[in-house]
């Protein structure tokens, strides 16, 4: 009990885990940890492995934190297993969460809300290394992984195919290359908060995301009010299309040359990092909230789906 007689909640911070993105999670997972305490929730941090189920028994928290990134905590696994023990729980439910992660299934999502996505395919691994299945430029990327890991950018001046890693599984993602700014936009309980604009030497790959002083954010972006108007609408519609709740985050290329139809949807992040140098929390403190309340705000919001 608190001094006032009333109980403390309980917050389980999710961290870890076994995905490829599981440092980034830890990371994450103790900013947010910190966060909630300072914001006087009683905080358990638990990183998740097989025994996950058994030990959110034992620990019996009032909501659950979901700081997990990549496969398990954020395609709709871990999702499943807390609706299973109707415990209340951040970001994304179990279908929403499915979805944002097969790239290409949510690209058919946001195709059908009329948003512009980059034409792609799926191809084998072997494939991929034997023969050009699209013309340079492209990427090739896992479909179901985030944080640029395993992102392999083949340009016009390739001598041949990308060797691929054994690492990359079986069946990957080809998506044409698109020229220009990266930039992106955060989604919060519906509601898009901003535009950052994202310089990098070179690919934006996972250690420009991660590492401090690995990228530049520049936040409001610094672009025509036209297509930050667009950015912030196709952000919210992308939301609704894949049925997010509580954060998400949509990623873009602006090609300036093309203007307003230079505008192209990549992906959308319903685990967005929770990191000092992560991106959302940069557009919810521009916006007026800071992280200690934005991680009391996720906590609020948290519910189960069914």
């Amino acid at each position: 009990m608190g001094q006032s007689g009333r109980t403390i909640p309980k917050v389980a911070v999710l961290m870890g885990g076994p995905s490829a993105e599981r440092e980034v999670s830890l990371s994450s997972g103790r900013e947010c940890a910190t966060a909630l305490r300072g914001e006087g929730y009683e905080v358990v941090e638990l990183d998740a492995g097989a025994d996950l189920a058994e030990r959110l028994r034992a620990v019996a928290p009032d909501v659950v934190f979901n700081a997990l990134h990549g496969r398990w905590g954020e395609d709709g696994c871990v999702q499943g297993l807390l609706e299973w023990l109707r415990i209340p729980y951040t970001h994304s439910g179990v279908l929403a969460s499915a979805l944002a992660m097969d790239k290409e299934r949510s690209k058919s999502a946001f195709r059908a809300a009329g948003l512009p996505v980059v034409d792609s395919l799926i191809a084998s691994r072997e494939d991929v290394r034997a023969r050009h299945v699209m013309a340079p430029p492209y990427v090739v990327k896992p479909n179901n992984e985030g944080s640029s890991v395993g992102v392999y950018l083949v340009n016009e001046a390739a001598n041949g195919p990308p060797q691929l890693s054994d690492a990359m599984p079986d069946r990957v993602m080809v998506e044409r290359f698109v020229p220009g700014r990266e930039m992106t936009t955060t989604v919060m309980g519906g509601r898009a908060l901003a535009v950052t604009d994202i310089y990098a030497d070179g690919w934006y790959d996972y250690d420009a995301k991660y590492k401090p002083g690995g990228s530049r954010h520049v936040v409001p972006a610094e672009i025509p009010a036209e297509i930050t108007a667009l950015c912030l609408d196709y952000a919210q519609r992308a939301h609704e299309a894949l049925g997010c709740r509580g954060v998400s985050r949509t990623d873009f290329r602006w090609d300036e040359s093309l203007g307003a139809d230079g505008l192209i949807l990549l992906e959308t992040n319903t685990q967005p990092g929770m990191t000092p140098t992560s991106l959302a929390p940069e557009q919810a403190a521009v916006t007026g909230t800071g992280f200690g309340a934005l991680c009391r705000w996720l906590v609020e919001d948290a519910s189960c789906d069914r």
